[in-house]
């Protein structure tokens, strides 16, 4: 199992699935993108809350983030819907798909006299790049070529147990047939920062995880204080955690074992082969959508507590820690880890997920996909503590 089947584009990675994506370019233009997403249920809409009445850092981390989907793996073709007086601009995001090979084309809503009929010209262009990607048969390219992200969300006192070991050694299985892992969440990785540099491939990549963390450390202390010690959700405390060094020390264990090779930014894409880190909040829907625009075609999710979300164009896998959690959440979860408690190893374990892994990425569909759990992209700022 060296190779799956990727649709090859003009420019960058092979996707792992062929969408026609709608992005909307700002919140006010989300009306739109749903009426042309109803009308054409093939089509995928990128819902989100930003383009504009943001400046500065999180201006340029929105318009970064954005520009990069744009020209995701897993985007065949892309319609722009724009309403045209906000601060990001459907030029830039189109020339950012037709640059990376996309067939792409925009609305603007103000031009085109208002929502009927921008939605209707809208339908006109889905169907036609429908149309046009239609006949893209997919080839097999080598595992060298994916770049899977890494979450944990609704975290429970056995996650750092059962499902997040189980997925490193998923990940360690990716890294040696040359694939990318992300691992994300820079809040669950506080105290943990000295085991993480230790992985580092050179003291200049060392240095960079131990500032990143500490920088998140002080940034939650000064936004909150005393509870920052704590900075876990109730339900993780639900679920049996004390606290977030805690929490941190069953996240990491995600990434595998292998080295750390880079650093990047939230929603950078990777120039390295190997275990990245990518700095990010610990709130799943704001990783999902870095982790998406840092390239990943797919992204393993575990969770204790049980959480269905999922990507609008990026299939997420579920791995959930126990069995009972599995048998009362089993239409929103993919993998049951919780066997390793009743006596399968983590090394069986790992090998299931990377069958399920390989299942996924060669077409076959996760349950957040069969549900619809496409969600609203939420993205990262810089005044957000988790």
């Amino acid at each position: 199992m060296n190779t799956f089947s990727g649709y090859l584009r003009k420019k960058g990675a092979p996707g792992v699935r062929n969408h026609v994506a709608i992005l909307p370019t700002v919140s006010c233009a989300n009306g739109v993108a749903m009426a042309i997403a109803g009308k054409v249920p093939e089509a995928v809409p990128l819902y989100h809350s930003v383009g504009c009445g943001r400046a500065g850092e999180d201006h340029e981390i929105h318009r970064n983030t954005l520009t990069n989907l744009c020209s995701h793996p897993n985007v065949g073709a892309l319609l722009i819907v724009s309403l045209g007086c906000e601060v990001l601009k459907a030029d830039e995001l189109e020339a950012a798909a037709l640059d990376a090979g996309r067939p792409a084309r925009k609305i603007v809503i103000q031009k085109e006299g208002g929502s009927v009929k921008s939605t209707a010209k809208g339908v006109a262009f889905v169907r036609e790049m429908l149309n046009e990607i239609d006949s893209t048969e997919p080839a097999q390219v080598p595992f060298s070529e994916l770049t899977v992200g890494l979450e944990c969300g609704g975290s429970d006192a056995f996650s750092g147990v059962t499902a997040n070991p189980a997925v490193g050694r998923m990940a360690d299985q990716m890294v040696d047939l040359g694939a990318s892992v992300i691992l994300t969440e820079t809040t669950e990785m506080i105290g943990t920062s000295h085991i993480l540099a230790k992985r580092a491939k050179n003291p200049e990549v060392a240095e960079r995880i131990k500032s990143l963390v500490s920088r998140q450390w002080e940034k939650c202390e000064r936004i909150l204080g005393p509870v920052s010690k704590v900075l876990i959700s109730p339900g993780n405390m639900d679920g049996g955690m004390t606290n977030i060094r805690e929490k941190a020390l069953g996240c990491i264990v995600k990434a595998g074992t292998r080295d750390i090779v880079e650093v990047v930014s939230y929603g950078q894409q990777p120039t390295e082969k190997g275990v990245v880190i990518m700095d990010g909040p610990g709130y799943d829907t704001d990783s999902l959508t870095g982790m998406a625009a840092a390239g990943a075609q797919v992204i393993v999710f575990t969770t204790g507590r049980g959480n269905p979300i999922g990507f609008p164009i990026v299939p997420v896998i579920k791995v959930i820690s126990t069995t009972q959690a599995f048998q009362r959440l089993e239409d929103d979860i993919d993998v049951n880890a919780g066997v390793i408690l009743e006596g399968h190893s983590l090394e069986d374990v790992g090998a299931g997920l990377v069958q399920k892994l390989s299942d996924t990425i060669n077409g076959g569909l996760t349950k957040a996909e069969i549900n619809h759990q496409n969600g609203i992209m939420c993205l990262y700022t810089q005044h957000s503590a988790f």
